[in-house]
């Protein structure tokens, strides 16, 4: 089978940013599927019911990764995507949310600092895979929550169609409105 090319790649403005924003966790299944436009490779709609609870993210220490796996010898390409999420101040309920988090296999929803929304555990869900509660030792340390979150897929995260929670919405995701004030 051959595996063409089928674009190539400029060399693109220096007007892009790390950071993520907020993620945002729905349960696996709730959304049954979504539609993928052929040209941008991004996701116009969504189907099933999903809800999608936001936790916001106001600190540097969050990040995705996407890793790509490929075997010659097997003959298999797939990504593991690896999200690491920093949440400040402890409190019982966050507790009791990041439990719930690690007990399941959500799909997530990416933010980050571009504008970008990106679909992470689109076909097999993220497993919590690690993280801390920690109340720091110095007066400056965090005092707060590490999680992170692991996704094998055989495409790296998918890009919605949307720069804003408002596009994000019209396409057919609820956004929870409760949201934890610690």
């Amino acid at each position: 089978m051959p595996c063409n090319l089928t674009t190539g790649r400029a060399i693109p403005c220096k007007d892009a940013v790390g950071g993520l924003t907020a993620v945002y966790f729905m349960d696996y299944g709730d959304m049954t599927g979504y539609t993928l436009d052929a040209t941008t490779n991004k996701i116009t709609a969504v189907a099933g019911t999903p809800t999608a609870y936001k936790f916001d993210l106001k600190n540097n220490a969050s990040s995705l990764e996407q890793t790509p796996n490929v075997s010659r010898d097997t003959g298999t390409t797939f990504y593991t995507q690896t999200l690491n999420l920093s949440f400040t101040k402890l409190d019982a309920l966050t507790n009791k949310a990041l439990k719930l988090i690690a007990y399941g296999r959500p799909q997530i929803i990416v933010a980050d600092k571009n504008g970008n929304y990106f679909l992470v555990g689109q076909q097999y869900g993220a497993e919590v895979t690690g993280g801390s509660v920690v109340t720091g030792g110095a007066m400056g340390d965090l005092t707060g929550y590490t999680l992170t979150l692991t996704g094998e897929e055989t495409d790296m995260a998918i890009f919605f169609n949307a720069s804003t929670e408002a596009a994000l919405i019209a396409l057919g995701l609820t956004v929870s409105a409760t949201q934890i004030q610690p």
